[in-house]
């Protein structure tokens, strides 16, 4: 689809100016002033902000075995009504993403949608039995794997993490860790974050393998992923829209890693600023309200991620939307190998239109996401997804 957008804000993370873009056969072709085009389809978006869709690091959409929570083809819908064209979807479905029958599944379904682009994690152990990286091999010819994660429980033998970062550097995949020491998750779960973060920076930096460090929350692990990035350049690290906005003072809401203080918070901000935050990883975990009344961790996020980080980074003035677009667009982008997150010619057309002087009042029986767990209900935000587009195709209008 060929389609010509004037008069926008274009922004992502190098430059901000008024402009027009040309998409032409699902990629940017052309970005500039007064662009004129004949028989296109043509979108006048004076008084919206034009930035490159979001890339979610971290997500979780159920298919297959949970879909009675979320499914690929609803969670992908709430993923455009965010503002998200590119996903990376973890490994804990049901069975568990180790075979080629399960990944399969979840690519068939997800080319059959033609929504999103999907990226689905391979576990780090086979079944999350903690101990059998055999399975690995059977992946070393797809080049469309990325990353590999136990999320959700982590990999608690430090032999087998070992083991399996050499295998990940082998095969130049991203393992993603779920840093929480099981032995102090009932004692303390600052500490169970804070030893498994250095176990796994101190084995990333012996193996060389790239290390994704998944929902960053506390102050130390920021300080342990901080000075490992001075020493080597193979960490990256994520944060969530919940903890950069939420402390334990306002909310107790039950998530995994939890709700923090309001100095691991700030520090997360600060990180932000100096760069060593990378990306929003969304860690969308759709639940039932039953599920929830059962101690289930996890919130629904994808929908409310852009308005919650702009409000809380951008309108505060702690950062600027440029960098805003770089942690929520290009770094992700990059990361994960996909062609996105830029606004230039030769990158796929996918982008979003915002209002950005919008304000919203969140109401999850308004969500696209079969999940309505959150604990934004009823709260205020700056920032609208007015439509997603995805390779020139508008996939999601206000």
């Amino acid at each position: 689809m060929n389609l010509l957008i004037k008069n926008a804000r274009i922004v992502d993370y190098s430059q901000d100016f008024i402009g027009d873009i040309y998409i032409e056969n699902g990629k940017i072709k052309e970005v500039g002033l007064d662009i004129n085009i004949e028989e296109v389809d043509l979108i006048d978006a004076k008084g919206l902000t034009l930035m490159p869709s979001f890339i979610d690091t971290h997500a979780h959409f159920r298919e297959p075995g949970l879909t009675y929570k979320e499914d690929i083809e609803s969670g992908s819908k709430a993923a455009l009504r965010g503002g998200y064209t590119g996903v990376c979807l973890m490994a804990n479905t049901k069975p568990i993403c180790s075979s080629k029958e399960i990944l399969e599944e979840v690519r068939n379904r997800e080319e059959e949608l033609n929504l999103i682009d999907l990226h689905q994690c391979i576990s780090v152990t086979k079944g999350f039995n903690g101990k059998d990286i055999s399975h690995l091999d059977d992946f070393s010819n797809d080049n469309k794997v990325k990353a590999i994660s136990d999320d959700g429980v982590g990999v608690m033998d430090s032999d087998v993490m070992y083991k399996a970062m050499l295998k990940a550097k082998k095969y130049d995949w991203i393992i993603m860790s779920h840093a929480e020491d099981h032995k102090f998750s009932h004692i303390d779960m600052r500490i169970a974050e804070n030893i498994m973060t250095l176990r796994d920076i101190y084995l990333a930096k012996e193996t060389g393998a790239r290390l994704h460090m998944c929902h960053v929350s506390t102050k130390e692990a920021v300080g342990y992923i901080r000075e490992a990035k001075k020493q080597f350049n193979n960490i990256t690290c994520e944060v969530t829209p919940h903890h950069i906005y939420l402390t334990k003072d306002i909310s107790n809401y039950r998530v995994n890693p939890p709700i923090r203080e309001k100095d691991d918070a700030s520090e997360i901000i600060n990180a932000i600023k100096d760069g060593i935050i990378d990306c929003i990883g969304t860690d969308h975990a759709p639940h039932t309200e039953e599920d929830k009344e059962k101690g289930a961790p996890g919130m629904v996020g994808i929908e409310t991620s852009f308005s919650i980080c702009y409000t809380r980074l951008v309108k505060s003035g702690a950062i600027t939307l440029n960098k805003l677009s770089e942690i929520m667009s290009t770094n992700g982008a990059n990361i994960l190998g996909m062609n996105k997150g830029r606004i230039t010619p030769g990158v796929e057309g996918d982008i979003v239109l915002l209002d950005l002087d919008k304000n919203i009042v969140v109401n999850s029986s308004d969500f696209h996401s079969k999940g309505k767990n959150t604990p934004f209900e009823g709260m205020e935000f700056y920032g609208e997804v007015q439509m997603t587009i995805k390779e020139g195709r508008i996939l999601y209008k206000k």
